[in-house]
């Protein structure tokens, strides 16, 4: 009798030739099998919590478990799975768009234990963003063990998230707009029907396991007064500027973490797990995630002194603890200082105009999506996610007007988005907004030509300019010891040489361009970017060629682009070699 594996075998190489029925049954299959994990990962972790410091346990147990907590999984992640740190989210992306796909079972398992331990031990992170890399890996996983091309167990992982966070969230409708508004980047992306599928299965779980129970036991709120709508406008301002200052604090902490010596790797996420021990010593409630206390402030429970000292505590503790290295997300953690902000502005509204204004727990509901809107940079997300926790539509006018200040004033401040800037800071170069959409586009990778030997930076003006009028050249790769620095341009080198410059080397004017201001590798593409990036970046340098990098790591040569291809892809000539194709 064939054994169940056999019969899966079986049934995916039916559906081969039936892409629909196929991704009819893996978002089904990812579905449930994410649900099922992420239930886990949520029972493990409240136990785990339960265990290691609960409530109303002694003051030095908060500094401890914290404290030990980050050592022990400092050391594992700083010495056998790097790939588990942080929140997990930038991970996912460039696993999308960069790795085609591969997440390995490795790092899916590390992602969770670890994560386990230290969302466990009172880490002021959260569990969403986790849970996304391990549905994102879960899904790859499955893919590639069924032995799915590369295409399609790329397009699996949006499959895997929206599974993920509809289970960790318990918001389906908002798990769905995630996955496509922030981790694909196109709200109309060819996978929206299996998002939905697996999505919807990975709640349904959910709920069989743990029962329907909401997130967070909210209230009922409405509008009481159409002049609200000022203090909401007011709760935006507020959460921008919040919003804004907690993602700056976060990157910057991380960049001074990064500086240190790698010896110090595995002790850095300590650093966190004191600092938050610290303060939960005198202020419990900063110590983990905080749903329970966001449970009690929507509800009016609220002192309005101390909901404003734990917005400041947890954007401290939340940006050291991610900042320095330990396991977890900003997810969770949003949410609670939007909470937070949204209650103090609520509870002074009602100092200020009582009988006019709604209780400070609805701007603390509101103050939720505001943060979540600011930081993440999600707003369609955040206000359809406020909405499946409330099941109520009188709050969305509210959120709305909140979210859009707070978006645009977060946008102003910080212009790159926190998952996008942390992705840089590892030396990732995720698509932006220009190149994301998959859909009727033709990228770079197709028309790239192999790259020409780089000239070493230590090259004298004059041999480089011989080169390049050899070749018929207009621009030539220059690299260093590092790797590649950018294109030396044959105008710039004769204008140098007119100006009596003969001995110099091309490290002079690559270093000048770098000093006006310019990318150290200069004018570039990546192999992803629509053929119509490559032509405006062409027009905007003056360059009949660009290289192409690897957005891994800028300083890798992948190849080069021209100028005579990228026109004949237009039908505006015959395709041939164009003048920096040798270069």
């Amino acid at each position: 009798m064939p054994s169940a594996p056999d019969l899966l075998w079986r049934a995916v190489d039916r559906l081969r030739g039936r892409e629909d029925q196929l991704a009819l049954v893996l978002s089904l299959m990812i579905g449930a099998v994410v649900g099922l994990v992420v239930v886990a990962f949520i029972l493990l972790t409240g136990r785990l919590a339960a265990h290691i410091y609960p409530a109303g346990s002694a003051g030095w147990r908060r500094i401890a478990a914290p404290l030990l907590g980050a050592l022990i999984t400092g050391w594992f992640l700083a010495r056998h799975f790097p790939g588990a740190r942080g929140s997990g989210i930038p991970q996912t992306k460039a696993a999308l768009l960069i790795e085609d796909g591969f997440i390995s079972m490795r790092t899916v398992l590390a992602k969770f234990f670890l994560c386990c331990g230290s969302l466990a031990s009172g880490i002021a992170l959260g569990r969403e963003g986790p849970s996304v890399h391990v549905g994102a890996g879960i899904a790859s996983v499955i893919g590639r063990r069924l032995g799915l091309s590369r295409e399609q167990v790329r397009w699996l992982l949006p499959v895997g998230t929206s599974a993920a966070l509809a289970a960790a969230f318990n918001t389906p409708i908002a798990a769905v707009l995630f996955s496509l508004e922030e981790i694909i980047g196109d709200l109309h992306a060819p996978v929206l029907g299996s998002v939905v599928i697996s999505s919807a299965t990975s709640w349904m779980v959910l709920h069989l396991v743990l029962g329907d129970e909401p997130l967070f036991h909210v209230a009922a709120y409405h509008l009481v007064n159409p002049a609200e709508l000022g203090i909401y406008a007011v709760l935006g301002i507020v959460g921008g500027l919040g919003s804004a200052v907690f993602v700056k604090l976060l990157l910057g902490l991380r960049l001074r973490f990064r500086a240190l010596p790698p010896r110090t790797l595995w002790l850095q996420p300590a650093v966190g797990g004191l600092t938050v021990g610290v303060m939960g010593y005198f202020m419990p409630q900063v110590l983990g995630v905080g749903y329970d206390e966001i449970g009690r402030i929507l509800n009016g429970d609220i002192i309005l002194r101390t909901v404003l000292v734990l917005a400041a505590l947890k954007i401290v503790a939340t940006a050291v603890c991610y900042a320095s290295g330990n396991a977890g997300g900003i997810f969770g953690p949003s949410l609670f200082i939007g909470a937070m902000l949204g209650g103090t502005v609520g509870g002074a509204a009602q100092l200020l105009f009582p009988g006019h204004t709604a209780g400070a727990g609805a701007y603390a509901l509101v103050g939720m999506g505001t943060a979540f809107a600011g930081i993440v940079r999600t707003p369609l997300t955040s206000v359809i996610m406020i909405f499946e926790v409330t099941r109520d539509y009188s709050i969305i006018v509210p959120l709305m007007v909140s979210n859009l200040i707070a978006f645009f004033i977060s946008a102003r401040l910080q212009p790159v988005p926190v998952y996008e800037a942390l992705a840089q800071q590892d030396g990732l170069h995720l698509p932006g907004a220009e190149s994301r959409s998959v859909s009727e586009r033709v990228p770079v990778r197709r028309l790239m030509r192999p790259a020409p030997a780089p000239l070493p930076d230590t090259t004298e003006l004059a041999d480089a300019l011989a080169r390049m009028r050899e070749a018929g050249a207009d621009a030539w790769p220059v690299a260093d010891r590092s790797g590649f620095r950018g294109m030396l341009e044959r105008g710039a080198v004769e204008r140098a040489l007119a100006a009596g410059d003969g001995g110099a080397t091309i490290s002079t004017l690559v270093r000048e361009a770098a000093d006006a201001g310019e990318p150290e590798s200069g004018a570039h593409v990546h192999p992803d970017h629509a053929i119509g990036v490559a032509l405006a970046r062409m027009g905007a340098a003056g360059l009949s060629a660009l290289p192409v990098v690897s957005r891994r790591n800028v300083r890798q040569l992948l190849g080069v682009v021209t100028l005579q291809d990228l026109l004949a892809e237009f039908g505006l000539g015959a395709p041939g070699r164009a003048r920096g194709e040798d270069a």
